[in-house]
């Protein structure tokens, strides 16, 4: 038998190890390589071999200390990983780039990373690429500040492609504008965008009124030879729909050669979100996968947004019965909101009382919205009262109440609890809109008080209600509180933010055949929604309006939603 073929009596790996000590083998040079692949392959509860080692070896360099601190954060042991880079600290090992990258990944909170940021610019780590891109994750994955995250960016020495998506991915989701120039300088360098950076900057493009990024994106993809890549086409899937173009989603999803799990959900998603609950049950039925918890999530919500409740029925029942797929919070909100939206409140109420976990705040919500449609008081006191004792600072609970007894005329209660929200320091979110036009996103806030060109556009409201009026627009003033002058209330109402950024869009669009896209941070109110769908008719063109649920398509003096939201 040659001794490549010799076997060997079984022994642990400690004991493997601990021979590469010994003659003939030569530590530490041996352990060097052995020990580094053998922290990796410890399994969350097997470390203890590697670690045995490590503490019994007479000298320890630089890459024994980070072959361990590597595994304990392979081995899903984050804060082992950083209290062992303290103790090397105190050991006075120099670490070197390998050593506080691990560490950097095993940061648990932003605290830490902006620690561990000081020690990296006192030993002149930050101009390193794998450095300062692991900050930049580390900073992003946190919520950390954007301005900090550019100036770990900028000072990097040598920028490549990793670094530039890192930095774009920390700006893709808050400062969606930031990301999108970022990948505009990124072009001007000798750098090819990867699937990664592309995803990246599509998710940023989601965040915008107008398909106009999307589709500009969509041109880079095909011409990087990325157009049939999966990932990017899912990703393009749901970022046209979320910026309302529906119709150019499904040009992507139809053009797809293959299609997975993610495809076929992204586009049930798009239809639901876009009030198209009979094409999402035809994309269902159409799956050539299976679906997952996900499809359901999306086949239940556009069945609740399309008020299809034997449909929803049937598809929570085949759930589990069908598919073998255990309903979760997510699909028992989805049911409670059929039911509630079609005022079958009884019936809402007994499935949460059945439910084998505990609701959560967006079941109750759902059930209180419910509540406050149909003028149900009873039931909405219990399930704002489990809100308020489930998420105590949401002003939602509050909100609903009052608004529910405020139409119907009793007062005092609805009094009672905005004071609650006033003792408590409950704050209720601020209603934003938001309209592209040209390059640049407008806000306004209720009243547009900051808004440079307010004067003008109160002038050009006051003209659109004129005309508005005459086609049988009547403001509702129950949804305004009651201690407001009378003479007041309807202009509290025509001065809602959705209404200015409307005008505003009409007083500066450069075409009179397109249609008008405005981003609303809560869920629009009836009033804003009637008037929408007049204002459409008179001015005959498309206003698409994408509030916190869902988007509203008012065409004809009709919306997409059928009133049914």
């Amino acid at each position: 038998m040659t001794a490549a073929s010799a076997s060997y009596p079984p022994c642990s790996l400690t004991t493997f190890l601990m021979s590469l000590a010994s003659p003939p083998f030569l530590a530490p040079a041996r352990l060097h390589a052995a020990l580094p692949m053998a922290a990796s392959c410890c399994s969350v509860d097997e470390e203890d071999d590697a670690w045995i080692v490590f503490r019994t070896m007479p000298c320890r360099d630089v890459i024994t200390w980070n072959a361990m601190i590597t595994g304990f954060l392979s081995g899903g042991h984050p804060q082992r990983s950083l209290n062992l880079f303290a103790e090397m600290r105190q050991c006075r090992v120099a670490f070197d780039q390998a050593t506080i990258v691990c560490v950097i990944c095993s940061c648990c909170s932003l605290r830490q990373c902006q620690e561990l940021h000081g020690l990296v610019t006192k030993f002149g780590f930050e101009s390193e690429v794998e450095v300062g891109t692991a900050l930049l994750k580390a900073y992003a994955g946190f919520g950390g500040d954007g301005d900090d995250c550019l100036r770990i960016f900028e000072g990097i020495q040598e920028h490549d492609i990793v670094s530039w998506t890192g930095i774009i991915a920390a700006c893709a989701e808050q400062e969606p504008e930031k990301a999108i120039l970022l990948f505009c300088r990124l072009q001007q360098h000798d750098l090819k965008p990867d699937r990664y950076t592309f995803s990246v900057v599509i998710r940023a493009s989601a965040g915008f009124a107008t398909e106009r990024h999307c589709s500009a994106l969509y041109s880079l993809i095909v011409r990087y030879g990325f157009g049939d890549d999966l990932v990017l086409c899912n990703a393009l899937i749901h970022a046209y729909a979320h910026c309302g173009s529906i119709g150019l989603a499904e040009q992507v999803f139809e053009q797809m050669t293959t299609r997975d799990q993610v495809s076929w959900n992204s586009m049930i998603m798009a239809y639901a979100a876009h009030g198209r609950g009979r094409e999402a049950l035809r994309a269902f039925a159409f799956m050539d996968v299976l679906p997952d918890s996900a499809t359901f999530v999306g086949v239940l919500t556009a069945c609740s947004h399309g008020g299809l409740v034997n449909d929803g029925r049937d598809l929570f029942k085949a759930m589990l019965e069908v598919y073998g797929i255990a309903p979760q919070l997510d699909h028992f909100a989805c049911m409670v909101d059929i039911l509630g939206r079609a005022g079958k409140l009884l019936e809402a109420e007994d499935l949460i009382n059945q439910m084998p976990i505990k609701p959560d705040s967006v079941i109750w919500s759902s059930l209180l919205g419910a509540c406050r449609k149909h003028g149900e008081a009873k039931i909405a006191e219990k399930a704002a009262q489990m809100l308020m004792e489930l998420d105590p600072q949401n002003s939602v609970g509050y909100v609903m109440m009052s608004n529910i007894f405020s139409a119907k005329g009793s007062f005092s209660n609805a009094a009672s609890f905005r004071k609650g929200m006033k003792v408590y320091g409950v704050k209720k979110d601020p209603g934003l809109s938001w309209i592209e036009i040209g390059n640049h996103i407008h806000e306004f806030s209720a009243g547009g008080l900051h808004h440079p060109q307010r004067e003008e556009i109160y002038e050009e409201l006051k003209k659109l209600v004129i005309k508005v009026k005459e086609v049988g627009y009547v403001a509702d003033i129950r949804l305004v509180f009651h201690e407001i002058e009378e003479e007041y209330k309807e202009e509290r109402l025509l001065l809602h933010s959705e209404k200015l950024a409307l005008v505003f869009g009409l007083m500066n669009s450069s075409s009179t055949l397109a249609d008008l896209r405005i981003m609303k941070n809560i869920r629009i109110c009836e009033d804003c929604h009637n008037f929408m769908k007049l204002t459409s008719k008179c001015i005959d063109r498309e206003i698409i309006v994408r509030d916190a649920n869902r988007f509203h398509h008012f065409k004809d003096g009709h919306c997409s939603c059928g009133n049914y939201w």
